[in-house]
């Protein structure tokens, strides 16, 4: 019993130090946005601030206007992406859960297929542009990550197959129940803990994308925080890398180019921090309902 005690105190201790290793990043990045310039370029980076320094969030605060713009887009986007690709990815996992769907096995194959191959961006970026006419506009944010990912539907599919049982659904066909009633009051309820796993991983795909920003978006004013955050730190180092003369040379000179890259990040991650917590322990009965059966 000593001995069970004593490993599980060793296994404790292994895994409390992984998480203090794993936060050890986040610490150093957050120390370092409030650090002069001076102190990085001089000292390095260190856990605590030896020179304190506000400088880098000044110079953001000047940017407020841009800045709170890009945190509403991505917010919307985030929100409604969120949203509309986790039912479209549960609608289209819950018919391939069902044995007697005809068909199933070609049409989750082609689900599968998507895995392994896609279109090329340049074919993508014609489809979008040309044939949907999407450029600059919110919905190039959107509608890529809205075409979902196959791992998530399979995943989606798993979960039903194993953690829903047959008996309920059939009972609810006996009781006159129709399939969109028996999906809406029985499978959804029952699938929350994946839900919200899949959930929480479109959120941060969406909240981190920047891609789609940077292929069809020009217009300023419709930038994510992501790509705001990436336009800005393109033209600082612009800046710094030409000597333009006058007063754009003492501005960008002035400008605390590594703090604000930490600030940047901080300003991008924080979000996704505080919502984590909140589906922590959706997310690991997600993973691991359905592992093990009894």
């Amino acid at each position: 019993m000593r001995t069970n005690d004593m490993n599980q105190k060793v296994v404790h201790g292994i895994l409390l130090l992984m998480s203090a290793v794993s936060l050890f990043p986040f610490v150093l990045l957050f120390m370092a946005s409030f650090t002069s310039e001076q102190a990085i370029v001089t000292k390095g980076y260190s856990l605590w601030p030896s020179e304190f320094s506000m400088e880098a969030y000044a110079y953001l605060w000047n940017q407020v206007g841009a800045v709170s713009r890009a945190y509403g887009i991505t917010v919307l986007v985030t929100v409604v992406g969120t949203a509309v690709g986790l039912l479209i990815s549960a609608l289209l996992a819950y018919p391939l859960s069902r044995r007697e769907l005809p068909f199933r096995s070609v049409l989750a194959f082609i689900v599968f297929f998507t895995l392994l191959f896609n279109g090329g961006l340049v074919p993508t970026y014609l489809i979008y542009t040309e044939l949907f006419h999407m450029k600059n506009t919110l919905m190039a944010l959107m509608i890529p990550g809205l075409l979902t990912n196959g791992f998530f539907i399979l995943l989606i599919r798993s979960f039903f197959m194993t953690s829903i049982p047959v008996p309920i659904i059939e009972s609810a066909y006996i009781d006159g129940a129709s399939e969109f009633k028996i999906f809406y009051s029985i499978v959804l309820p029952l699938s929350l803990p994946i839900l919200a796993t899949i959930g929480l991983m479109l959120s941060i795909g969406y909240w981190n994308d920047w891609f789609n920003g940077l292929v069809y978006l020009t217009e300023p004013k419709l930038y994510s925080i992501q790509n705001l955050l990436n336009r800005m730190l393109s033209n600082i180092q612009f800046l710094q890398q030409n000597n333009l003369g006058g007063n754009a040379s003492q501005a960008s000179a002035s400008i605390p180019m590594n703090s604000v890259r930490m600030a940047m990040a901080v300003i991008g991650i924080i979000p996704m921090l505080c919502v984590y917590p909140f589906f922590q322990k959706y997310f690991v009965k997600g993973l691991t309902i359905g592992a093990v059966k009894g």
